[in-house]
């Protein structure tokens, strides 16, 4: 096999890997240039920077560095308890309002991509959900091409045990991609290896129905097996975590799957992005360290132990 980084761009998510980088603007921009420094990233994952001087500083950084970043619209809806896939439709269109002002950012930022994430639902009115996601969906990806041709992806989470959103299972995933794609081809799904655990489902089972609609990928671990452990549900410990889910093993097969589908290629290399987090008592950089390791090894041990 050829370096890793013939077959993909490795990025790392902001949020996630520096929490302290949120105590202030410098703490930010020392995250920031931290990654920009360093070679084994391509792209660094964003979200919605409140402080303008502190964007601009980093928008500098990204461009004197040529790190490439991506846009994930997540917090902006979280944060305000906001629903694209609202039965409200006063509600919906607020959460499609935030999101298009999330785009606006991407495109100011220039992104790679813009993602956003499902709402909650009520079991007996999913299909009702489905449908306002797809509506809103559409709403989205409009507007974005309106502006360029940034994809606009949905991220599939776990339905039941922590963000609990509509999307969800990959046969739902599967009919939501079909009706949003065969009219939007800026559209795409995003899968995160993390979230398999809680989905109950195996990377071929995940991957394979909506292969043709994957345009960006995260690897990250999960604690499933009793909720009274640490770092429960969708908290993104680092791989190998106690009584976690994923480590080199897992990562292995997952990253067979996209090979076999053809994801991970040398024509066009997709992004492929840490999303861990350190516990409070953890060390940031030592987390991201070993993030690299487990992918350094587990690529190298691809396809070799068949």
């Amino acid at each position: 096999m050829k370096n890793l980084k013939a077959f993909m761009k490795i990025g790392i998510i902001h949020s996630m890997a520096f929490p302290s980088s949120f105590e202030s603007k410098e703490a930010m921009l020392k995250a920031f240039k931290h990654i920009a420094l360093d070679d084994y990233f391509d792209v660094i994952e964003i979200g919605k920077i409140k402080d303008l001087e502190a964007r601009e500083h980093i928008r500098k950084i990204l461009e004197t560095s040529k790190l490439a970043c991506a846009y994930s619209g997540h917090s902006r809806l979280l944060s305000s308890g906001l629903s694209i896939n609202s039965l409200n439709e006063e509600e919906r269109l607020k959460a499609v309002e935030e999101l298009k002002r999330g785009i606006d950012e991407a495109y100011y930022m220039k992104a790679l991509d813009f993602s956003f994430l499902s709402g909650h639902y009520i079991e007996h009115k999913k299909e009702e959900a489905l449908e306002a996601l797809v509506k809103s969906t559409k709403e989205l990806c409009s507007y974005a091409y309106e502006k360029g041709d940034m994809p606009v992806l949905l991220e599939v989470f776990d339905y039941d045990i922590d963000k609990k959103s509509l999307i969800g299972p990959v046969e739902l995933v599967k009919r939501y991609a079909e009706k949003v794609g065969k009219e939007y081809s800026n559209f795409g799904i995003m899968v995160d290896l993390s979230h398999l655990p809680q989905l109950r489902e195996s990377p071929r089972q995940a991957i394979l129905p909506i292969k043709n609609y994957i345009k960006h990928i995260h690897i990250g671990n999960a604690v499933v097996k009793n909720p009274s452990m640490e770092a429960y549900g969708d908290m993104h410990p680092r791989f190998g975590f106690p009584n976690s889910e994923n480590h080199v093993e897992e990562l292995i097969e997952f990253l067979e799957v996209l090979l076999e589908i053809g994801y991970l290629n040398t024509e066009n290399p997709p992004v492929v992005s840490f999303e861990v987090k350190p516990r409070p008592y953890e060390d940031e950089l030592l987390v991201i360290e070993g993030s690299k390791r487990v992918l350094n090894e587990a690529w190298g041990r691809v396809g070799r132990d068949k």
